[in-house]
């Protein structure tokens, strides 16, 4: 026989074989088989091949060959995918972006698309609706991009240089090209960020309340995400220096330009504190400036980063907030021998950002219509943030909005007692308006309940009243089934 033959026959009398035994049978060894069947080992190591990629057999090393678990053979009936439990035991676990779960799921990521009910009113995420996107700049400026003869070419790791030379003088104070690392999106970059600073185990502060994405990347890391507590003034320096003092961490995320959820800008008084007692921990400030191009006429404070010669902190802004979700382009600024880690955990993860978007970043950035679009988009947040808080105050006169932001998507509101917010968002739900439930938000218990509430995320400014005459329907059901609890207790 050929040995194209001799492969064919032992298959076929294999897969018979296979058929009659039941699953974790041991199979003939390579030399029963050579010999039973007057083939040569080649034969046989061809033979076993085919069957472990037909998902026939599996093979454990220095033990042997054996009949693999049945599969459906039928389309569309799901496999049995219950040994991954198995797999997976012990490393790591389920992401939790906002802290301990009821039931120990996970929730939705921050900006996950939320789904929407037939005819409601989308108030929550953190991406602006398609109406706030400046899409025929979008489109005009990927057309001009695609055009460009080298468009498909491999980019520089650290990003094309018209890129970077813009991010670097949105910061100024002496920050340079070279400076600057463009990655896909703030999300993976701050992924990338937690894994280069702290080793799997440790800790990192955060702000509390923060931002999810960054606790579920921490965690994600390997990470303890510590809570240092804020007021309204921003994170409090005091209890900062202790958080560092007690936990030995080595990094910090912040946001002072504007805050997620609570909208706190940095006081001008701790921009120089906090950074002195990240210096003093021989620490890094990871300062997530995600509202840059989201300010509400009036300007956002300047980056903390150009407070720093030093380099103790470390800039990362994005573009999918104030252009668009897909726009996945955003910027690490850093200074000193980090930089080089960076750039090389950047070419380990994924080489490079793809360059046809990041040419038409440049070309979007570099273009009259970007102006235009952040002056529309500036008036546009200030109106609906007026609207949604008016409503509230209307609607809804016991909560509590402690601050009316000057830049950002949210108002952070307090729920009166005897109202959780995980409670509430299920009963919008049911009225028809999709809100963020605050416990998200906290890296371990909180201590009230409240609820983040987008005004970028719905059509126009009416929407956001009529969502917030259904949210208010939705408390009052809420409060009179409390009243019937207590009457009935």
């Amino acid at each position: 026989m050929t040995n194209s033959t001799s492969v064919e026959a032992l298959l076929d009398g294999l897969r018979a074989e296979i058929a009659r035994l039941p699953p974790g049978s041991r199979l003939p060894t390579s030399r029963e088989l050579a010999r039973r069947h007057k083939v040569g080992p080649v034969t046989v190591t061809k033979v076993f091949a085919q069957l472990a990629a037909e998902g026939l057999v599996t093979t454990q090393p220095g033990s042997g060959s054996y009949v693999a678990p049945r599969r459906p053979s039928r389309d569309g009936v799901p496999g049995d995918v219950s040994w991954q439990a198995v797999t997976l035991a012990g490393r790591g676990g389920a992401v939790h972006p906002g802290g301990p779960r009821e039931g120990g799921s996970a929730p939705e990521a921050d900006d996950a698309p939320a789904a929407l009910p037939e005819g409601g009113v989308l108030m929550a995420g953190g991406y602006l609706h398609r109406a706030l996107q400046p899409g025929k700049a979008l489109g005009a400026a990927l057309a001009r991009a695609a055009r460009r003869p080298d468009a498909w070419d491999r980019a520089p790791t650290s990003g094309l240089a018209p890129l970077r030379a813009i991010f670097a003088k949105l910061v100024g104070n002496g920050t340079t090209p070279e400076d600057v690392l463009v990655t896909g999106g703030g999300q993976g970059a701050l992924s990338m960020l937690f894994r280069a600073l702290a080793a799997p185990g440790g800790p990192v502060l955060v702000e509390s309340p923060t931002y999810p994405g960054a606790l579920a990347a921490a965690r994600a890391a390997g990470l303890r995400p510590i809570p240092v507590p804020m007021d309204q003034e921003g994170i409090r320096p005091d209890l900062l220096s202790d958080a560092f003092g007690m936990t030995g961490a080595r990094v910090l995320y912040c946001q002072p330009g504007c805050h997620n959820p609570t909208g706190t800008a940095l006081s001008s008084e701790r921009r120089h504190q906090i950074i002195d007692v990240v210096r003093a921990a021989g620490a890094f400030l990871v300062e997530d400036d995600f509202a840059r191009f989201l300010g509400h006429g009036r300007p956002v404070p300047r980056p903390l980063i150009g407070d720093d010669r030093d380099g103790a902190v470390i800039y990362l802004t994005s573009l999918t907030k104030p252009a668009s979700p897909s726009l996945r382009i955003a910027a690490v600024i850093s200074r000193g021998p980090v930089s080089r880690r960076l750039r090389d955990m950047r070419a380990i993860d994924d080489f490079f950002t793809a360059r046809p978007l990041q040419e038409a970043a440049v070309e979007l950035l570099s273009s009259p219509s970007w102006e235009r679009h952040r002056r529309a988009l500036s008036a546009a947040l200030r109106e609906r943030c007026g609207v949604l808080a008016g409503a509230l105050a209307a609607e809804l006169p016991g909560w509590r909005l402690d601050r009316r932001p000057d830049a950002g998507l949210h108002l952070w509101v307090g729920l009166p007692p005897g109202l959780a917010d995980t409670a509430v968002a299920d009963a919008a739900r049911a009225h028809g308006v999709v809100v963020d439930a605050g416990h998200r938000y906290f890296p371990d218990e909180p201590p009230a309940h409240y609820l983040r509430l987008s005004f970028a995320a719905a059509a126009e400014p009416a929407d956001l009243r009529e969502g917030v005459r259904r949210l208010a329907r939705a408390a009052r059901t809420l409060g009179q089934d409390v009243l019937e609890k207590r009457l009935t207790d």
